[in-house]
């Protein structure tokens, strides 16, 4: 049976929203870029390295051949809207981990993406139970706007860091900021902290 989590902020029921934020009924979409092709998964490669004892490349076959999860919980944007109980399903990265066993000098992970977005997560927000690189939404595949075909999903930190489009993760022993880090965003991003931009 599938292992199902519901996000320790789901759980509390009450209280959950970050401090600026409002309930909307479902995400807004967002993109660097005006138009998104159709990803060629005949040719996609999922890869992880740097920092790490045992760097992988997978197909995206391989990839949905992993032990899978259901994760549920909310989704808030730096732009101030909350989508409540998103149901998300894919790898956790706490599982990815442990099969490619970060070295002690890892700190950070730069996340790439197919239409050229990154962003960095310090590694500890990798190993929550509710992060996961995700390839359904709802129960069916990624909608191409969210991110097929496969979303690293970071509840616990504004949405912007839960990059669309994902081929890869490199583990690193500094930090490297991503696309809206260099244009001001926070290193981090914790929507209970209000961290949305590098200063907050």
């Amino acid at each position: 049976m599938k292992k199902r989590i519901i996000s320790p902020a789901v759980q509390k029921k009450e209280d959950r929203l970050p401090p600026g934020q409002k309930w909307i009924k479902a995400p807004i979409v967002y993109d660097i870029v005006d138009d998104i092709p159709d990803w060629d998964l005949e040719s996609y490669r999922f890869k992880v390295w740097g920092e790490v004892e045992n760097p992988i490349e997978l197909t995206y076959e391989e990839l949905l051949k992993l032990p899978s999860a259901e994760v549920v919980a909310d989704f808030h944007c730096v732009t101030r809207w909350s989508v409540p109980e998103i149901v998300w399903e894919g790898v956790l990265t706490k599982d990815l981990l442990e099969i490619v066993k970060p070295k002690e000098t890892a700190q950070y992970v730069l996340v790439h993406c197919l239409e050229g977005y990154t962003t960095n997560v310090p590694i500890e927000y990798l190993y929550k139970e509710d992060s996961l690189l995700a390839y359904k939404m709802f129960g069916k595949p990624l909608p191409k706007r969210h991110g097929f075909p496969l979303r690293l999903v970071i509840p616990q930190l504004y949405a912007w860091k839960s990059a669309k489009y994902v081929w890869g993760l490199e583990f690193l022993d500094h930090l490297v900021p991503g696309y809206w880090e260099v244009r001001g965003y926070h290193m981090v991003g914790d929507p209970w902290k209000e961290e949305r931009f590098w200063g907050d």
